[in-house]
């Protein structure tokens, strides 16, 4: 009996010893899967970081020890531009019109371009300009410590002219009458978006379809993101989205965003947020002179016919296209800047902050080298923190799954003045701003005592009550 036990013992032994050798050959087990709570949308704000141009490093790394500090801005997301390999082949050097490749360059300074994050190579691995796949799962821990959710920049619309897929898969790629694989079309003019260092991918191809669905699973099941930012995701066809989202959601509660604005998009349990690019360019053209309260009044109205009102759109005054191509914020919004800031919080929908602005960023980022951002806390930290702050505290301004209600107040200058009420649960924010050059004197349908958020002074209205308000002036109150 004894040697029979010692035997068992000594097998156990074995056993155990060859198992530990199999877990120690294991590269990474993931932890415990961290699982998005619908609720932290109705008062989240989005944080897009460039990891190239975040630091002097540029690293996955230099970015992870900043993540606790993004909670004073509210921050609940955390949208990481593409993080994968460049294709080498067709890497861009400049864009526009007159776009060159970095074999195009004098041959000394070709090392300097980078190439597009968008020109992905490889849709498993890790851009070793950032750091190590060990680094990003670090960033992600993080992130989840802090309670801050991480989705990835996913790009299904195309792929690096290096990606495997070329090789081995022309039949993923739309081909011209030669046969030849070719960029992106842009279906409004059926010419090249001028994305020539990326080739089209073809939804024909069902086993495409399986693919593309696999390696988006992977870096939910094994590397425990929370979602995607899908780019040109109106690009792509629908019927892939509803084949692809509810694939993903079986493994695990996830956010996606879709850079598109198309209400489609967002019905069925397919993307939760869509971009409002029209109350973007609104905002520019207000701010600009071109347009007034008028058009803003115009785009809320259509914005309520075309969504539910639970379906969430992106306010932004500032993304990585548009700083980098369009101009700074400064540039576009001038001394508007700050209340077109605040409307982004304070409209139904989730605010973006993209890398730098909290920093007051006020030069266009370059898209295909080295650079880097101001690290300086200032007056543009405090606003959004501020902003961030009132947001997360204060259910009338939820913008989720269940918002605050929305509400125009009438003035008696309705070109100038937009003023509105958001409600829920008993708690209200009025705000009222002057989207104007000039000063206005006004008077609001508005009855109540307030505390102005911004100064902590007590206001009372009354119905005949006059207002002044200086250039591109606002108040934020909140009921008592």
């Amino acid at each position: 009996m004894k040697k029979i036990t010692l035997s068992f013992f000594i097998l156990l032994t074995i056993v155990a010893c060859n198992s530990s050798k199999i877990v120690s050959n294991v590269n990474f087990v993931p932890p415990t899967a961290y699982y998005l709570n619908s609720s932290d949308l109705e008062n989240a704000v989005i944080y897009e970081a460039n990891i190239r141009q975040y630091s002097p490093e540029g690293t996955f790394n230099a970015f992870t020890k900043d993540i606790p500090q993004l909670k004073e801005l509210g921050v609940k997301i955390i949208w990481v531009m593409p993080i994968f390999p460049i294709s080498q082949t067709k890497r861009k050097a400049t864009g526009g019109d007159n776009s060159k490749f970095a074999s195009e360059m004098p041959e000394g300074e070709q090392h300097k371009y980078l190439g597009s994050y968008y020109a992905v190579s490889d849709f498993k691995k890790v851009n070793p300009e950032f750091g190590t796949m060990e680094d990003f799962r670090n960033l992600v821990k993080t992130a989840h410590e802090n309670g801050i959710y991480v989705i990835l920049d996913w790009v299904p619309n195309h792929t690096g002219w290096d990606h495997v897929w070329i090789k081995e898969h022309p039949e993923f790629y739309t081909k011209n009458e030669k046969g030849e694989i070719i960029d992106p079309i842009n279906p409004e003019t059926g010419k090249s978006w001028g994305w020539t260092d990326v080739a089209d991918l073809n939804y024909d191809s069902q086993l495409l379809r399986k693919q593309m669905i696999a390696d988006m699973k992977y870096w939910i099941t094994k590397e425990n993101i929370d979602g995607y930012r899908c780019d040109v995701a109106s690009n792509v066809p629908l019927d892939f989205w509803k084949q692809c989202i509810p694939q993903l959601r079986k493994e695990k509660n996830i956010f996606m965003l879709a850079e598109a604005w198309e209400p489609e998009l967002i019905k069925e349990d397919l993307f939760d947020m869509v971009y409002a690019w029209e109350g973007h360019h609104t905002l520019n053209k207000i701010a600009q002179g071109k347009e007034s309260v008028k058009e803003l009044n115009a785009y809320l109205k259509k914005m309520n016919e075309q969504y539910e009102s639970n379906d969430i759109l992106m306010n932004f005054v500032d993304n990585h296209d548009e700083n980098s191509w369009n101009g700074t914020m400064k540039s576009r919004l001038g001394t508007a800047e700050e209340i077109m800031t605040a409307l982004t919080y304070l409209l139904p929908g989730m605010p973006l902050v993209y890398s730098g602005d909290e920093y007051g960023l006020d030069y266009s980022l370059k898209f295909f080298e080295k650079d880097v951002i101001p690290k300086v806390k200032g007056n543009h930290w405090k606003l959004r923190a501020n902003l961030g702050a009132l947001k997360k505290n204060n259910p009338a301004l939820n913008g989720g799954k269940y918002p605050a209600s929305f509400k125009k107040i009438i003035s008696s200058n309705e070109d100038h003045i937009f003023a509105f009420e958001r409600e829920k649960e008993g708690k209200k924010v009025i705000f009222i701003g002057n989207l104007s050059d000039q000063s206005i004197e006004t008077k609001i349908e508005l009855k109540g005592d307030f505390t102005e958020y911004k100064s902590g002074k007590n206001i009372s209205f009354r119905a005949d009550t006059p207002i002044s308000l200086k250039p591109w002036q606002y108040l934020i109150l909140e009921n008592k």
